[in-house]
Protein backbone atom coordinates (compact mmCIF):
# COMPACT_ATOMS: atom_id res chain seq x y z
CA UNK A 1 0.00 0.00 0.00
CA UNK A 2 2.49 2.88 1.20
CA UNK A 3 5.66 2.52 -0.35
CA UNK A 4 9.60 4.36 -0.01
CA UNK A 5 9.85 7.07 -1.22
CA UNK A 6 5.91 7.96 -2.00
CA UNK A 7 4.51 11.37 -1.12
CA UNK A 8 1.25 10.98 0.44
CA UNK A 9 -2.24 13.08 0.88
CA UNK A 10 -3.76 11.72 3.96
CA UNK A 11 -7.08 13.34 5.63
CA UNK A 12 -9.43 11.79 8.15
CA UNK A 13 -12.26 14.14 9.66
CA UNK A 14 -14.22 13.39 13.06
CA UNK A 15 -16.95 10.88 13.19
CA UNK A 16 -20.39 12.03 12.31
CA UNK A 17 -18.18 14.98 10.89
CA UNK A 18 -17.42 16.10 14.73
CA UNK A 19 -14.82 18.34 16.64
CA UNK A 20 -11.52 16.76 16.87
CA UNK A 21 -9.42 20.01 18.18
CA UNK A 22 -11.82 21.32 20.80
CA UNK A 23 -9.28 23.99 21.64
CA UNK A 24 -5.90 25.46 21.15
CA UNK A 25 -4.17 23.58 23.12
CA UNK A 26 -5.44 19.93 21.32
CA UNK A 27 -3.69 21.53 18.11
CA UNK A 28 -0.70 22.10 19.50
CA UNK A 29 -0.64 18.72 21.33
CA UNK A 30 -1.05 17.18 18.05
CA UNK A 31 1.67 18.80 16.60
CA UNK A 32 4.10 18.45 19.37
CA UNK A 33 3.04 14.25 18.53
CA UNK A 34 3.54 14.50 15.20
CA UNK A 35 7.49 17.04 15.75
CA UNK A 36 9.13 14.15 18.19
CA UNK A 37 7.93 11.28 16.03
CA UNK A 38 8.93 12.34 12.62
CA UNK A 39 12.90 11.01 12.95
CA UNK A 40 11.71 7.47 14.89
CA UNK A 41 9.16 6.50 11.74
CA UNK A 42 11.69 8.96 9.70
CA UNK A 43 8.59 10.68 7.66
CA UNK A 44 8.98 14.18 5.73
CA UNK A 45 6.12 16.24 6.58
CA UNK A 46 5.87 18.70 3.30
CA UNK A 47 2.59 20.32 4.35
CA UNK A 48 -0.16 20.16 7.29
CA UNK A 49 -3.36 21.90 8.11
CA UNK A 50 -5.17 20.90 11.13
CA UNK A 51 -8.73 21.96 10.96
CA UNK A 52 -11.33 22.28 14.27
CA UNK A 53 -13.17 18.93 12.58
CA UNK A 54 -10.71 17.11 10.13
CA UNK A 55 -6.66 17.38 9.33
CA UNK A 56 -4.71 17.09 6.13
CA UNK A 57 -1.14 15.76 6.04
CA UNK A 58 0.93 15.56 3.08
CA UNK A 59 3.91 13.01 3.72
CA UNK A 60 6.90 11.72 2.06
CA UNK A 61 7.67 7.81 3.83
CA UNK A 62 11.49 7.84 3.35
CA UNK A 63 12.04 4.33 4.68
CA UNK A 64 10.39 1.10 4.67
CA UNK A 65 8.41 1.91 7.76
CA UNK A 66 4.64 1.99 6.02
CA UNK A 67 2.34 6.25 7.07
CA UNK A 68 -0.06 3.91 8.35
CA UNK A 69 2.39 2.45 10.83
CA UNK A 70 3.18 6.41 12.05
CA UNK A 71 -0.29 7.94 11.74
CA UNK A 72 -1.80 4.71 13.89
CA UNK A 73 0.61 6.04 16.51
CA UNK A 74 -0.02 9.35 16.38
CA UNK A 75 -3.89 9.30 16.35
CA UNK A 76 -4.28 6.50 18.54
CA UNK A 77 -2.52 8.48 21.49
CA UNK A 78 -4.26 12.00 20.25
CA UNK A 79 -7.47 9.96 20.39
CA UNK A 80 -7.06 8.51 24.06
CA UNK A 81 -5.65 12.00 25.00
CA UNK A 82 -9.07 13.75 23.27
CA UNK A 83 -11.29 11.21 24.99
CA UNK A 84 -9.90 11.56 28.48
CA UNK A 85 -9.95 15.38 28.38
CA UNK A 86 -13.42 15.47 27.56
CA UNK A 87 -14.78 12.42 29.13
CA UNK A 88 -15.60 10.12 26.11
CA UNK A 89 -15.36 6.51 25.25
CA UNK A 90 -15.43 5.14 21.49
CA UNK A 91 -14.04 6.50 18.17
CA UNK A 92 -13.30 9.90 17.90
CA UNK A 93 -12.26 10.04 13.70
CA UNK A 94 -14.64 8.53 11.78
CA UNK A 95 -12.25 5.64 10.18
CA UNK A 96 -9.22 4.91 9.11
CA UNK A 97 -7.59 7.61 7.88
CA UNK A 98 -7.63 8.18 3.43
CA UNK A 99 -4.69 8.86 1.35
CA UNK A 100 -3.71 9.21 -2.02
CA UNK A 101 -0.62 9.11 -3.83
CA UNK A 102 0.73 12.12 -5.51
CA UNK A 103 1.83 11.33 -8.70
CA UNK A 104 3.10 14.24 -10.49
CA UNK A 105 4.86 17.36 -9.16
CA UNK A 106 2.13 19.64 -10.14
CA UNK A 107 -0.32 18.08 -8.32
CA UNK A 108 2.16 17.90 -5.34
CA UNK A 109 1.85 21.90 -5.52
CA UNK A 110 -2.35 21.97 -6.04
CA UNK A 111 -1.91 19.60 -3.07
CA UNK A 112 -0.07 21.95 -0.91
CA UNK A 113 -2.05 25.08 -1.94
CA UNK A 114 -5.56 23.33 -1.31
CA UNK A 115 -4.35 21.93 2.12
CA UNK A 116 -3.18 26.15 3.09
CA UNK A 117 -6.28 27.38 1.55
CA UNK A 118 -8.50 24.91 3.87
CA UNK A 119 -9.24 26.77 6.56
CA UNK A 120 -9.89 30.17 4.06
CA UNK A 121 -12.57 27.79 2.10
CA UNK A 122 -14.01 27.18 5.67
CA UNK A 123 -14.46 30.84 6.41
CA UNK A 124 -12.29 30.82 9.53
CA UNK A 125 -10.11 33.18 8.18
CA UNK A 126 -9.30 35.37 4.95
CA UNK A 127 -6.06 34.30 4.31
CA UNK A 128 -3.81 31.03 4.71
CA UNK A 129 -0.80 32.37 6.84
CA UNK A 130 -3.43 33.65 9.01
CA UNK A 131 -4.34 30.12 10.53
CA UNK A 132 -1.58 29.08 12.84
CA UNK A 133 -2.26 25.53 12.64
CA UNK A 134 -0.73 24.85 9.51
CA UNK A 135 2.68 25.03 8.32
CA UNK A 136 1.82 27.86 5.57
CA UNK A 137 3.66 30.57 7.39
CA UNK A 138 6.64 27.76 7.21
CA UNK A 139 6.09 27.82 3.32
CA UNK A 140 6.03 32.29 3.24
CA UNK A 141 9.12 32.05 5.58
CA UNK A 142 8.09 33.79 8.45
CA UNK A 143 8.09 31.13 10.96
CA UNK A 144 10.59 27.86 11.54
CA UNK A 145 9.57 24.49 12.56
CA UNK A 146 10.89 20.87 12.45
CA UNK A 147 7.40 20.29 10.57
CA UNK A 148 8.92 21.30 7.20
CA UNK A 149 12.01 20.39 5.07
CA UNK A 150 13.88 23.44 4.36
CA UNK A 151 15.49 21.74 1.75
CA UNK A 152 12.73 20.44 -0.07
CA UNK A 153 11.48 24.05 -0.18
CA UNK A 154 14.30 25.28 -1.84
CA UNK A 155 14.80 22.49 -4.87
CA UNK A 156 10.80 22.69 -5.22
CA UNK A 157 9.74 25.85 -5.49
CA UNK A 158 11.37 29.34 -4.57
CA UNK A 159 9.16 30.99 -0.90
CA UNK A 160 8.16 33.95 -2.94
CA UNK A 161 6.78 31.79 -6.60
CA UNK A 162 4.71 30.19 -3.80
CA UNK A 163 3.44 32.92 -2.45
CA UNK A 164 2.23 34.53 -5.70
CA UNK A 165 0.76 30.91 -6.58
CA UNK A 166 -0.87 31.35 -3.26
CA UNK A 167 -1.90 34.97 -3.50
CA UNK A 168 -3.99 33.83 -6.67
CA UNK A 169 -5.11 30.32 -5.95
CA UNK A 170 -8.66 29.59 -6.33
CA UNK A 171 -10.37 26.60 -7.75
CA UNK A 172 -11.43 28.44 -10.68
CA UNK A 173 -7.73 29.91 -11.36
CA UNK A 174 -6.15 26.79 -10.42
CA UNK A 175 -5.39 25.06 -13.75
CA UNK A 176 -3.87 28.63 -15.31
CA UNK A 177 -1.77 28.76 -12.36
CA UNK A 178 -0.24 25.69 -12.45
CA UNK A 179 0.34 26.32 -15.84
CA UNK A 180 2.93 29.57 -14.95
CA UNK A 181 4.87 27.50 -12.87
CA UNK A 182 7.52 25.14 -14.65
CA UNK A 183 8.02 22.26 -12.59
CA UNK A 184 10.57 19.64 -13.03
CA UNK A 185 11.55 18.80 -9.77
CA UNK A 186 12.98 15.25 -8.93
CA UNK A 187 10.14 14.60 -6.76
CA UNK A 188 8.07 12.52 -8.72
CA UNK A 189 8.85 9.87 -11.06
CA UNK A 190 7.27 10.66 -14.22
Amino acid sequence: MFQEAGIYHVYNRGCNRGKVFFNDENYRYLIRKLESSIEQFNIEVIAYCLMPNHYHLLVRQKSEIPVSKWLQRIFNGYSQAVNKQEKWTGTLFEGRPKHILIDSDRYLLEIIAYIHYNPVAARLVDHPDEWEFSNCLEWMGQRSTTLLSEDFIRTFISRSDYVEFLEHYSEVQQEKLLDRFDLEGPYIER
